[in-house]
C-alpha cells in the first residue's frame, strides 16, 4: 500500500498518513480465526480511505470494490488529483449495510435496484420499503428454515446420543458378566 501525507482541505495544513492498524493473525488461522478488530475510523472530514484501507474495514477485495462501482452498487466514490478512489466514512457505513444485504440473500440486482432507489431521492422510500420488506419476508422464510433443519439434526443427535449410550451399558453389562464368568472359573 502506498501511503501519502495529505493536505486537509478545510485548514490547508499537512495531515499524517493513515497506516490502519491490523492484528498479526497466524497464518494457520487463515479465514477462520475470532472476528478481527477493524481499525478506527477517521473523524468526518477527515476521512479519506484509499482502498487498500477499506479492503482492511471491510475484508472486501479491491476488485469486488471495483466491481460493485461499475454495477452501480456504490454511489460515486471522489478521486484524489491522481485518480486514486478516496472513500469517505459514510461509503464505509453503505458497505457495512451492503454486507448485510448479501447475508439476506438479496439478489445484486435487487441491491443495485435499492442503490438506484436511493440515488433518486426521498420520492422512492415507498419502493425502498417494499423492496425491503420483501426481502425481510424472505429472511423470516429461510430461518423458519433453517429452525426446521436444526429440530431435524437434533433428533437425530439425541437418539445417536441415546444409542451411544444404551450401547455403553450393554457394554459394561457384558464386561461385568465376563468379570462374573472369571470369578466363577477362579472358585471352581
Amino acid at each position: 500500500m502506498t501511503v501519502l501525507e495529505t493536505t486537509d482541505p478545510i485548514t490547508n495544513t499537512p495531515t499524517p498518513p493513515a497506516v490502519p492498524e491490523v492484528p498479526d493473525v497466524p497464518a494457520e488461522a487463515g479465514n477462520c480465526s475470532a472476528p478481527q478488530q477493524q481499525p478506527d475510523r477517521r473523524p468526518d472530514g477527515h476521512d479519506r480511505y484509499t482502498i487498500s484501507e477499506v479492503v482492511v474495514f471491510t475484508g472486501l477485495t479491491a476488485h469486488t470494490l471495483r466491481w460493485y462501482e461499475r454495477i452501480g452498487l456504490m454511489p460515486h466514490i471522489d478521486r484524489s488529483h491522481t485518480g486514486q478512489r478516496r472513500y469517505s466514512n459514510r461509503d464505509l457505513d453503505w458497505l457495512d449495510f451492503v454486507g448485510k444485504l448479501r447475508l439476506t440473500g438479496m439478489p445484486v440486482a435487487d441491491m443495485v435496484r435499492y442503490a438506484e432507489l436511493v440515488r433518486e431521492g426521498d420520492h422512492t422510500y415507498g419502493e425502498r420499503f417494499e423492496l425491503l420488506e420483501s426481502t425481510r419476508r424472505a429472511v423470516l422464510d429461510r430461518i423458519a428454515e433453517l429452525q426446521d433443519t436444526l429440530a431435524v439434526l437434533d433428533r437425530k443427535i439425541s437418539f445417536y446420543a441415546e444409542a451411544d449410550l444404551d450401547a455403553g451399558l450393554v457394554r459394561q453389562v457384558r464386561e461385568d458378566v465376563r468379570e462374573g464368568v472369571r470369578e466363577m472359573e477362579r472358585v471352581r
